[in-house]
């Protein structure tokens, strides 16, 4: 089929090829955009899902990259169609685009299934959107391709470089400790977002972006071209010409993404010391294709992986210096020992042939296996009375010193707490304490936000001290770093050991051990559980009660019960 357009098998001719009052409508109507007749001869349509929004800056250039995936489109035969979904902005969203992320894949799901396609291609960019859409596609399993909108260029202030939540963070933090004034905190913020794309640090945006190509999901460089490269065009380009040649391979999203292709993924994410957010993505995904896939996968591919890329939020650079230093490809070309390297990409070819090539420009950035950049990258999954279910925290961005410790905590009952108690300056903390916070996960938020990285108190900032444990059920930015344990499962409020916490407790993290404890005795907790209220979502109506009585914890990927597996690309019912 890949040299015949006219295959009869094409899922778009139940729509195309029909001489009846059906095909009329379906050829009439499309033909008042100015579409010839050739346009249903028999040609591949290809659906462009399109997560452009004003209210995504992220994704704001994504109707120009659409542009170029139709051209090249058009060079190859196929028929492109472009179609909106739901857009995720994580600047603007509120209370978090996590609340969300599984209604954009409802809504990419549908809109797939529902219209004349035979392959997709999935424009996105900012953190949501690529897991959405890909969860969406996945449940319907047509061939797949993603374009990502790629990372904004590098921040400049004062002779420095800014990364894009990272110094957020920082600066923030600087103003509270008083060695940094208001306004050159404001004096920053126009140097910090200077171009299109998404947060040029590695990110969650940046991260996906990235393990897309280890996915295989993603052409070459798709992680990490500048979005305002003229090159991230090309790409486009050329991703339009390939995925009409994979309606003709029937190459499908699940020959694409297997259990080997999860694999690769988690030991890239170790060695470009990628988002925690990517944890509950790929378990997320995983459901919807059927594949087994646990926490503990994560623990045991990425483990021993060392971090080879010197970017923020663990290291120093940034995406622009990651991409000229030789991008995605020279790090899975490092790894190759280490990959499942016989696993089919969307190219036609598998991920170790794809990458021999690639080469490193710059070891500043990008290191060898031989000299890595820190010893650990991989996700610690820890466990114990206070995690069940797991948790999760991030060596490379973690302080070694405080990945054993014990200390007493510091409790705050929810994030409404947080913020009205942290500054004060009788708060009683001291730099051993273990800060904690509750009712932050899928259920308690809802959504499970990225308030995971606690602020450090003013009183323990003004010490010189700049990170403490902290332990909760929520998220954190891939922008932020810090000995931060999160994802707690089960979360609060579905009434995990997390709800049980109180002010004095000793807690032990022990991330060398994989062990997280809460040194109360049995008793204590069993008076305690039975002496706590049950949590009561304040959402009655809409999607927010949908979601909170249907989602699942953060081990399971905070997908929705409902939503795992897939139900193919067939719909047996026609419009009229």
């Amino acid at each position: 089929m890949a040299d015949d357009p006219t295959d009869d098998d094409l899922r778009s001719r139940e729509w195309f090829a029909r001489q009846d009052s059906y095909g009329f409508i379906y050829r009439s109507w499309l033909k008042n955009q100015g579409h010839a007749a050739r346009m249903f001869d028999g040609r591949p349509v290809i659906g462009i899902c399109n997560t452009w929004s004003d209210l995504t800056p992220c994704n704001g250039h994504l109707r120009g990259l659409a542009e170029h995936v139709k051209r090249g489109v058009y060079e190859a035969g196929g028929f492109p169609l472009e179609f909106p979904v739901m857009s995720l902005g994580e600047p603007l969203m509120r209370p978090t685009t996590m609340l969300f992320r599984n209604l954009a894949a409802m809504d990419v799901e549908a809109s797939i299934r529902a219209n004349p396609m035979d392959g997709v291609i999935l424009l996105v960019g900012c953190d949501k959107t690529t897991p959405a859409c890909l969860m969406g596609a996945a449940s319907v399993g047509l061939p797949t391709l993603v374009v990502s909108g790629g990372p904004m260029l590098s921040g400049r202030w004062k002779g420095r470089t800014l990364g894009s939540g990272t110094d957020v963070i920082r600066f923030k933090e600087a103003v509270r400790a008083g060695t940094m004034s208001l306004e050159e905190f404001m004096a920053a913020e126009a140097a910090n977002s200077r171009s299109a794309g998404a947060c040029m640090t590695m990110g969650t945006a940046s991260t996906m972006a990235a393990l897309c190509e280890g996915l295989g999901i993603a052409l070459p460089d798709n992680g990490a071209i500048p979005a305002v490269d003229s090159r991230r065009q090309a790409l486009s380009f050329e991703a339009g010409r390939r995925i009409v040649a994979m309606v003709g391979e029937t190459l499908t999203i699940d020959r694409v993404i297997t259990r080997d292709s999860l694999k690769n993924a988690i030991v890239l994410n170790a060695a470009l010391g990628g988002s925690t957010n990517a944890v509950v993505h790929l378990l997320a995904l995983a459901g919807r294709l059927g594949i087994p896939h646990t926490l503990d996968d994560w623990d045991a591919w990425g483990r021993d992986v060392p971090c080879l890329v010197n970017l923020m939020p663990s290291g120093e650079y940034l995406m622009e210096d990651f991409y000229y230093a030789g991008g995605v490809p020279a790090v899975l070309n490092q790894l190759r020992d280490r990959l499942a390297g016989h696993q089919i990409t969307v190219t036609g070819r598998a991920i170790a042939e794809v990458n021999a090539a690639a080469e490193i420009h710059d070891a500043r950035v990008i290191r060898t296996l031989a000299e890595p950049f820190k010893p650990l990258g991989g996700i610690a999954v820890l466990r114990g009375n206070l995690a069940p279910d797991g948790a999760v925290l991030k060596p490379s961005a973690a302080s070694p010193h405080l990945l054993v410790h014990r200390g007493r905590a510091v409790v705050f009952a929810d994030s409404d707490d947080l913020k009205a108690r942290i500054d004060d300056p009788d708060l009683p903390v001291t730099p051993d304490s273990v800060l904690v916070l509750k009712n932050c996960g899928p259920k308690g938020y809802p959504g499970m936000a990225e308030i995971g990285n606690l602020p450090i108190p003013p009183k323990i900032l003004k010490q010189g001290v700049t990170d403490m444990v902290r332990i909760s059920d929520a998220r954190m930015s891939g922008t932020a770093y810090g000995t931060v344990v999160l994802h707690v499962a089960p979360e609060a409020a579905a009434g995990g050991p997390l709800a049980l916490v109180e002010d004095g407790d000793w807690i032990e993290l022990d991330v060398p051990n994989r062990r997280l404890h809460l040194d109360v005795p049995d008793a204590e907790l069993a008076r305690r559980r039975a002496a706590a209220a049950p949590f009561v979502s304040k959402y009655a109506r809409g999607w927010e009660k949908l979601y909170v009585e249907h989602v699942m914890q953060a081990d399971k990927g905070v997908d929705l019960d409902f939503l795992v597996g897939s139900s193919g690309p067939y719909v047996d019912k026609v419009s009229h």
